[in-house]
């Protein structure tokens, strides 16, 4: 994997992100502004907004395939990754939960993925108790991950607490 990177300069940063935005097939700028930018996935609509003061710095870089992609470090120690259809991040610490099993960077699609193998996970006449509650920590993991860096991820959180409480219902 080639790890090379170019740091953008700093007066370059904003219009290089914007750039990046506007040529990408799965991402688009929904507002912008001098002090800031919301970025938002075509493939599900979430969005991303962040001010400008808050970058740190940006990086070009280029995954195992050849293809670009930027690596936005903010000053508050987070970072995301984006590609050309999706807004990448890591998944939070999640006690009970063996990180080096997940992805370092995930997506907010994920949580689809998660929620489909749950139901898959239910729906088994197997279901092993263990693995509902390890798949639930994952999507933990991810919804804590993209809401620190800035999604507004509210519907998928109380989509979680609702199916908490079905599933606790269901198995008293």
């Amino acid at each position: 994997m080639d790890h090379s990177s170019v740091k953008i300069p700093e007066e370059q940063q904003h219009e290089v992100i914007l750039d990046f935005v506007t040529h990408s097939a799965g991402l688009s700028t929904k507002e912008e502004d001098q002090s800031g930018l919301v970025i938002s996935q075509k493939v599900d609509g979430k969005e991303l907004g962040f001010s400008h003061d808050d970058v740190e710095e940006v990086l070009q870089r280029k995954d195992s395939d050849g293809k670009v992609f930027l690596q936005v470090n903010f000053k508050t120690g987070k970072k995301i990754l984006l590609t050309d259809n999706l807004i990448g991040f890591k998944p939070a610490l999640c006690r009970g939960l063996d990180m080096d099993k997940l992805p370092r960077v995930v997506t907010t699609p994920d949580l689809l993925s998660v929620v489909e193998a749950i139901e898959e996970s239910m729906g088994s006449e197997s279901a092993a108790f263990e693995e509902v509650e390890l798949l639930k920590r994952v999507f933990d993991s991810v919804l804590m991950g993209a809401e620190s860096v800035g999604f507004d991820l509210t519907s998928e959180r109380v989509w979680l607490h609702q199916f908490c409480m079905s599933d606790r219902k269901a198995s008293a």
